[in-house]
């Protein structure tokens, strides 16, 4: 039987634009308007516009909702200021990664969240079955989410709310914007600097009709989304982590704050904290493909003597590198940078080597230090 697509509220926008559909999470979504290579280049040069309304928008609200949330992520967001998000991963009792996330306090009114499509159903039954106290899951079914990004985003955005000029990486914010109430985030998952935006469902082909105006914005479809993440090293779920994934194993220490590794007060703290202590049985490694077609997911990486040794989990051009590049799992003697290794396509060896993630510099907008 054939899979019925969902659909986003701007489905008729990307067919009018004559984007070429596919299903994707469940949805019927543009994977590419002009084609992947222009549009990612566009991307990196200029800015570029995505429709991300597929993924899971929500609401935990309540006194005990930060606590309540903190019991399943290892981020601190006590602590977190308002007007900031952060990214952080959804556990399993096990320290296996549900999904990764991105929270926030745009607004005094809890945590705003945003989960991937493809998890979303999960995450929200997880949630309504373990959130227990004055803790309540509230889903944001009636909004869209679009994404600007790239080295002109800010600029285009500003020329619509100057106010916007004054947020910075991960900042977070509650505001009229386009005359309704938006959540803007200045984050993003291509490694540019830009927005992602959550509107009302009513205004959201108006909103992203109203961006696309300027001459520095085009629509992009999934195709350059996904090699713009693989370029900045964003891992894909479902992909580069799953539900047996550690954030150890991922490559995503960064998302365990001090204090609560200290607490040890999540799920999976213990194998978490123990592989921090011992090592991981496998790491997630950034590859230079130096020949030969690209590496794709499933490919088996080998060591120097052909040996197998681990797979693939991302792979493709890397437009930006002119080269092929790939992402994938290896025991941690053969993580270090500069370590030869192979990647078997086709049943053809070819060379390829560690190097540093992400594969292209990231250019998000920080605040200068006092």
């Amino acid at each position: 039987m054939t899979e019925t697509l969902k659909t986003t509220p701007l489905n008729a926008a990307h067919r009018a634009l004559g984007a070429r559909m596919v299903g994707f999470g469940g949805y019927d979504m543009p994977v590419q308007y002009e084609g992947v290579l222009a549009e990612h280049r566009w991307t990196r040069e200029h800015a570029g516009l995505f429709d991300v309304s597929h993924m899971g928008q929500c609401k935990i609200t309540g006194a005990d909702a930060i606590s309540q949330f903190e019991r399943f992520v290892p981020g601190d967001y006590a602590v977190l200021k308002a007007g900031k998000q952060k990214y952080s991963l959804l556990l399993n009792e096990s320290g296996g990664i549900i999904d990764d996330l991105m929270a926030g306090k745009p607004d005094h009114d809890g945590l705003f969240v945003v989960v991937n499509a493809g998890n979303k159903d999960e995450d929200f039954a997880f949630w309504s079955e373990h959130l227990t106290g004055d803790a309540t899951l509230t889903v944001l079914a009636d909004r869209s989410l679009i994404a600007i990004q790239g080295p002109e985003a800010a600029e285009v955005m500003v020329a619509h709310e100057p106010v916007l000029a004054e947020m910075a990486f991960m900042d977070s914010a509650r505001l009229m914007l386009f005359g309704v109430d938006c959540y803007v985030s200045r984050s993003g998952y291509t490694g540019e600097d830009g927005y992602e935006i959550s509107v009302p469902n009513a205004d959201a082909e108006r909103i992203w009709n109203t961006i696309l105006q300027d001459a520095r914005v085009k629509p992009i479809g999934l195709g350059a989304r996904d090699s713009l993440r693989l370029e900045a090293g964003l891992p894909l779920h479902g992909h580069d982590i799953d539900p047996t994934t550690s954030p150890v194993e991922g490559a995503l220490t960064f998302a365990l704050s001090k204090s609560r590794k200290e607490a040890a007060n999540f799920n999976g703290a213990d194998r978490i904290l123990k592989e921090l202590a011992d090592g991981p049985s496998r790491v997630r490694v950034a590859l230079s493909v130096k020949e030969g077609a690209p590496a794709r997911e499933g490919a088996e990486i080998a060591d120097a003597d052909g040996n197998v040794i681990g797979k693939v989990t991302s792979g493709g051009p890397s437009p930006t590198l002119g080269r092929n590049i790939a992402m994938g799992y290896v025991p941690p003697k053969y993580a270090d940078l500069g370590t030869d290794l192979k990647v078997i396509v086709r049943g053809k060896p070819a060379a390829a080597e560690v190097v540093p993630m992400p594969f292209v510099a990231t250019r998000y907008h920080r605040k200068p230090k006092a």
